[in-house]
């Protein structure tokens, strides 16, 4: 009996060959490779990475996907039967990157999957823990999203996901995917991105809670100006008065890591 999409869990499963092409070449999997996938469906990118890999892991919620996989009893494949948002991908990637230096390979550590778009924003997020041993990250996502995780400064995309993400990763924005390239088709527009971790990025962990409060308060209410949102740190950050006319989206994150610097340095006096 074939697998029915199942709407609690985002499932679209991807059925376009030129496009499943186009993402395993974005992926660039090298024998060596060790590579996560979330979320494998019914194997569209997972099939053509275990022809070009040694080993492949992936990570399902989805009791009767997991048994689909289980049962077809491949060597090379690890099966997770895990919520995404719950797995520790930090201690995987660990594990993976001490095996390389080990065999001493030309390995990368890589996480894949066409993202659920219902829990896509705290994925990402998520994802972020193991950011210190991850080389590449292409997902499928709304694109939407992905729209909001490149833009610049002063565009109407740029937000939160966009400050936070761009501080710890180089980001593409790869090409669109259609509606019509899925089974069933979403009613959104998807698009996919690689992720590139800024290797050296030393953001101490106090700034980064800082950064992420701020920039979270700097967001909440995007129409507001920055006197509404920040006001409680005019005089701290000693902002002028065009910084306070102006709005969360109209300032670059470097600048929001360097008002959390000194935020962090006020409140540890």
């Amino acid at each position: 009996m074939a697998h029915q999409a199942r709407k609690r869990f985002g499932q679209h499963f991807l059925t376009d060959e030129s496009i499943i092409n186009a993402i395993v070449a974005t992926i660039h999997p090298n024998k060596d490779d060790y590579v996560i996938e979330i979320g494998p469906g019914l194997g569209a990118i997972t099939l053509p990475l275990l022809r070009l890999t040694q080993r492949l892991e992936v990570v399902e919620i989805d009791r009767d996907l997991v048994s689909f996989w289980t049962e077809k009893k491949l060597p090379k494949l690890v099966i997770h039967q895990a919520d995404a948002l719950e797995f520790d991908f930090s201690h995987w990637a660990q594990t993976c990157l001490h095996n390389i230096h080990k065999d001493q390979t030309l390995g990368k550590v890589k996480i894949i999957g066409n993202l659920p778009y219902n829990i896509s924003t705290p994925l990402l997020f998520h994802l972020m823990s193991a950011i210190d041993y991850v080389d590449q990250q292409v997902f499928m996502l709304q694109k939407e999203v992905i729209e909001r995780m490149v833009a610049q400064p002063g565009d109407s995309e740029y937000s939160r996901l966009s400050v936070m993400l761009q501080m710890r990763y180089h980001m593409e924005d790869c090409f669109d995917v259609p509606p019509h390239s899925f089974a069933p088709p979403p009613k959104v527009n998807s698009a996919v991105v690689a992720m590139y971790p800024k290797k050296n990025i030393d953001i101490e962990p106090r700034v980064w809670k800082m950064l992420e409060s701020l920039v979270a308060k700097a967001f909440s209410q995007r129409r507001k100006v920055l006197s509404n949102n920040l006001g409680e740190y005019k005089d701290i950050l000693q902002l002028d008065v065009a910084t306070l006319r102006a709005r969360a989206q109209e300032i670059p994150g470097q600048t929001y890591l360097d008002w959390a610097k000194i935020l962090v340095q006020h409140h540890e006096r």
